[in-house]
């Protein structure tokens, strides 16, 4: 089960958006994995996506649809257990098809369809016999209620143990405006904006260029300050949905501030979920890095903290081993690293300082800090006065177990 998190908390419904489930078999029998979306005439839509090489097609293709589109999408293609990545040019025939298929039914353009895939990487996308029978069912019960939301966040899963999903309302011109969104990813998770996929929609209406910004700036400090294993997907995919269905214009630096703290504070609790429920994780680590010259390299220091397979087994075993953490520092590649001025403490706990262990330091106290099931490491440079906030987990005998036994 997730770290401090055990089922997903009630989701306030979108205006403008209409969702569906079905169970097609794309991998395991008797689920649903087959996820559409409906969107209201005139939303905005934009997204961010893997930097992978080996992009999935479903991804290049929503790039491209995308484009194509000025972000009018309409409609949500999602299936869960294949990813239809590596599979060369089969793949984007499929996820052309899947589109088509959606579009002729809906009476849409193609390109108003946009297809998502997770899963298993490296095998051809079985759409003939998944997918397409299960449209008509799907187009016959769009809903827009909150059970279609709860429905569609256990529908995107594959190795999660629980849905994830979150919803924030704030007032902008009198009148309420709810943002809801879910996402999915519990392995591969180290996303470059593993495997992940985000939707998160609004009912505000707001300029595509003004909304793209808003996505960027909310990924940046949320979905892109996460890693569970350092691995990047080829299916990455956070996408932005503002329906204006509210009837709510926002306009001006205040309103679009308001709206982007909340998108933040949605994106980071999606973010922190992944996290929380990282294959085999037992600990919640967040990793505060404070006093660097600059964001990037608080950032750098963070993540090399974060992927070092011996400080993450250290948490794991509830072993206060500091030198591990001393040494993925010392590697970070800072320059002219003045080490005397260094400072580390672990929920609260000061265990370096001048170079070396702290003198009040005492080993029951960092045994007790490291029991915990959430952890922060307070990191400080002594450097300048950047900062950023990285989210991990340890690393298990269940994350060995979860990915050697993930095709049998």
């Amino acid at each position: 089960m997730a770290v401090g998190y055990q089922q997903l908390p009630p989701l306030l419904p979108v205006a403008g958006v209409e969702l569906a489930c079905a169970a097609g078999g794309v991998k395991y029998p008797n689920r649903d994995d087959i996820t559409l979306f409906r969107l209201a005439v005139g939303s905005r839509v934009v997204g961010l996506f893997t930097q992978n090489a080996f992009c999935a097609a479903p991804v290049q293709l929503t790039k491209t649809h995308l484009h194509q589109s000025e972000g009018a999408a309409r409609y949500l293609l999602i299936n869960t257990g294949n990813a239809n990545a590596g599979t060369g040019s089969r793949g984007m025939v499929v996820a052309a098809a899947c589109c088509r298929a959606v579009a002729e039914l809906a009476g849409c353009a193609p390109e108003a369809v946009l297809p998502f895939s997770t899963g298993v990487i490296g095998e051809d996308l079985p759409y003939k016999r998944a997918i397409v029978p299960q449209l008509p069912q799907l187009l016959s019960e769009l809903s827009a209620s909150a059970a279609a939301w709860e429905r569609a966040a256990a529908a995107i899963m594959t190795t999660d143990t629980v849905a994830k999903g979150c919803s924030r309302q704030i007032t902008l011109q009198g009148r309420p405006i709810t943002i809801t969104g879910i996402a999915k990813g519990s392995g591969m998770i180290r996303p470059d904006m593993a495997t992940m996929l985000a939707f998160i929609a609004t009912d505000a209406e707001v300029e595509r260029a003004e909304l793209q910004q808003l996505a960027n700036r909310a990924v940046k400090v949320s979905f892109n300050r996460v890693t569970v294993d350092g691995d990047t997907s080829t299916n990455d995919s956070c996408l932005l949905i503002a329906t204006g269905a509210s009837g709510v214009s926002v306009r001006g630096e205040e309103e679009l501030q308001q709206l982007q703290q909340a998108l933040i504070e949605v994106m980071q609790q999606l973010a922190q979920l992944l996290v929380r429920d990282g294959e085999g994780a037992t600990k919640f680590i967040t990793l505060e890095i404070n006093q660097a010259l600059s964001e990037a390299e608080a950032e750098q220091v963070g993540f090399t903290i974060a992927h070092s397979p011996l400080v993450k087994t250290a948490l794991f075993a509830s072993d206060a081993n500091w030198g591990r953490i001393l040494a993925a520092i010392g590697r970070s590649g800072l320059p002219d690293f003045d080490i005397a001025r260094l400072t580390i403490a672990m929920n609260g706990v000061l265990i370096v300082a001048n170079g070396g262990r702290a003198d009040s330091y005492r080993e029951q106290e960092g045994a007790a800090a490291v029991a915990q099931s959430d952890i922060t490491l307070s990191v400080n440079l002594g450097r300048g006065e950047a900062q950023a906030r990285i989210y991990s987990c340890d690393l298990s005998y269940d994350y060995v177990r979860i990915n050697a036994d993930y095709r049998s």
